[in-house]
C-alpha cells in the first residue's frame, strides 16, 4: 500500500517532469523564432539589394538574368530553412522523447516494485496470480518496445525521405537555373 510520503513524491516528480517538458517546449519554440527573426532580417536586406538592383537594369534580357540569378539562391534558402525546421522539431521532439521513456521506465520499475511487494505479502496458493501479472506486465512492456522501435524506424525513413526530397528540390532548381542561363 502506498503511503502519504510516497503519493506526494510521485506527484512532485511529476510536476517537475512536468515543467521540464514545458521548458524542452519554451526551448524549441525560442529556436523556432530566432530562427524566423533571421529569415525575415535577411530576407529584408535580400529584398532591398534586389530592388536596387532591378531599378538599375537597363534592357530585358539584364532583367532575366538578373531574376535567374536570384531564382537559385531562393530555393536553396528555403531548402536550408526547411533543414533548420526539422531540426528544431526534431530535436525537441527528442528532449521530450528521453524524458518520456524515463519516466516510463521509472513507472515501470516502480510498479514492479509494487507487484513484488505485493507477491511477498500475498497469501498461500496466489503465486500463479502472481506470476500471471508479471507476465502480463512483461507483455505489455514487450509491445511497447516493440512499437517504440517502429516508431523509430518510422521517424528514420521519413527523415531520409526528407532530406532525399530537399537534395532534389535544390539539384533541380540549378538544373532549370543553368538551362536558363545557358538559353
Amino acid at each position: 500500500m502506498l503511503t502519504a510520503e510516497q503519493l506526494m513524491a510521485a506527484q512532485k516528480a511529476n510536476v517537475e517532469t512536468l515543467f521540464g517538458l514545458t521548458n524542452k517546449a519554451f526551448e524549441g519554440v525560442e529556436k523556432l523564432v530566432e530562427l524566423n527573426l533571421q529569415v525575415a532580417k535577411t530576407a529584408l536586406g535580400e529584398a532591398g539589394s534586389a530592388a536596387t538592383a532591378a531599378m538599375s537594369v537597363k534592357d530585358a534580357q539584364e532583367l532575366l538574368s538578373l531574376q535567374a540569378s536570384y531564382l537559385q539562391p531562393t530555393a536553396e534558402k528555403a531548402a536550408a530553412y526547411t533543414r533548420h525546421l526539422y531540426d528544431i522539431a526534431a530535436a525537441t521532439n527528442a528532449e521530450v522523447t528521453k524524458v518520456a521513456e524515463m519516466q516510463l521506465a521509472d513507472s515501470q520499475k516502480k510498479f514492479m516494485g509494487l507487484v513484488d511487494s505485493a507477491a511477498k505479502n500475498a497469501p498461500a496458493g496466489t503465486e500463479n496470480a502472481v506470476a500471471l501479472v508479471r507476465s502480463a506486465v512483461a507483455a505489455a512492456n514487450n509491445a511497447f518496445e516493440s512499437v517504440q522501435k517502429a516508431a523509430k524506424q518510422a521517424a528514420d525513413v521519413a527523415e531520409a525521405n526528407f532530406q532525399a526530397m530537399t537534395t532534389t528540390a535544390v539539384k533541380a532548381t540549378q538544373a532549370t537555373t543553368k538551362a536558363r542561363r545557358a538559353a
